[in-house]
C-alpha cells in the first residue's frame, strides 16, 4: 500500500507522537496527504523532556497541532511493579489516553510509528496496540527503519538522525519495583553523558543499585578520556558505575 492510497481511505488522523523518527515521518506523511491532522504526545515519567522538545520542533517545521496528554503511568500497579510484560499494561494505558483525546478533537483513526523492521515477536505492547485499534502506516508500506530514516533526512526532518530511544522503563530491571527516584537518576545520568559528547546510549540501573553504561564502541576512547567526569555525574545516584565491553553495537 502507498501512502497515497492510506491517506486516501483515511483523510483524518491523529498520530501518536514521540518525539523520534518513525512517528516523526509518518507525521509528515499524514501532514502530506491526510485532509486533516493532528498531533498527541503523551507525557509521563517515561518520557523525557527532550522528547518533548522534539515533538513539538517537527510540530513547527510540519506546521500541524500538536496536543501534548498528560498520563501519571506510577499510578498503575500493573506498570509499576514491572513485569515482564510491563509494555503491554503501559502502552494500553497510554494510547487509550491517546484515543480518547484524539476522539474528543473529532478523530476516528488513531497512527503510530511501528514500522517494517520492529519485532512483533518480541514487543508485547503491540498487543495493546492492536486491541485499540491502532493502525500503523509504516509497516503497511513495508518501511525499514534504515528507509525511513533515509527518507526523513530527505524531507528535513530535524530529528531524522535522532537514535532510537526506548522509554526510560526499559532501563529498570525486569520485576524491580518502578519508583520515580530510579527514573529520574537514569534520566540525570543520560543527560550528564548527553553533555559529555556521548550519542546513542543508554544508562541502564542494575539489581544491586549500580549504572551500566552502554554506549557504541567507537566511543569507549572517549569513555576513558571522561572517566572522571562520568564517575562524578554518577555515584551520586548509583552504587557502582560499570561499561559494558559489549557496547551498543552487541
Amino acid at each position: 500500500m502507498t501512502p497515497e492510497a492510506f491517506f486516501e481511505t483515511h483523510p483524518q488522523v491523529a498520530v501518536a507522537l514521540s518525539g523520534g523518527t518513525d512517528s516523526a515521518y509518518l507525521l509528515y506523511l499524514a501532514a502530506r496527504y491526510a485532509g486533516r491532522v493532528r498531533a498527541y504526545f503523551v507525557f509521563g515519567a517515561f518520557q523525557t523532556p527532550r522528547d518533548a522538545e522534539d515533538a513539538r520542533a517537527v510540530c513547527r517545521e510540519l506546521s500541524v497541532g500538536l496536543t501534548v496528554v498528560p498520563v501519571d503511568v506510577l499510578a498503575v500497579p500493573a506498570v509499576v511493579s514491572n513485569p515482564a510484560d510491563r509494555c503491554y499494561h503501559c502502552k494500553k494505558l497510554l494510547f487509550t489516553a491517546l484515543r480518547t483525546a484524539a476522539e474528543r478533537d473529532g478523530f476516528q483513526v488513531l497512527l503510530d510509528g511501528t514500522n517494517a523492521s520492529d519485532d512483533l515477536a518480541d514487543r508485547p505492547g503491540m498487543r495493546a496496540l492492536a486491541e485499540l485499534g491502532v493502525l500503523s502506516p509504516l509497516r503497511l508500506f513495508g518501511l525499514t527503519k534504515t528507509e525511513i530514516r533515509a527518507r526523513a533526512h530527505e524531507a528535513g526532518l530535524p530529528v531524522w538522525d535522532k537514535p532510537a530511544a526506548a522509554c526510560l522503563a526499559t532501563r529498570i530491571p525486569t520485576g524491580e519495583v518502578i519508583t520515580s527516584e530510579k527514573l529520574a537518576a537514569v534520566r540525570e545520568a543520560e543527560e550528564a553523558l548527553a553533555l559529555l559528547g556521548f550519542s546513542d546510549f543508554r544508562v541502564r540501573r542494575g539489581a544491586d543499585g549500580g549504572a551500566k553504561i552502554q554506549i557504541c564502541r567507537e566511543q569507549f576512547p572517549l569513555a576513558l578520556e571522561k572517566r572522571r567526569q562520568i564517575l562524578r555525574a554518577l555515584r551520586g545516584s548509583f552504587s557502582s558505575v560499570v561499561l559494558d565491553l559489549g557496547g551498543r553495537d552487541e
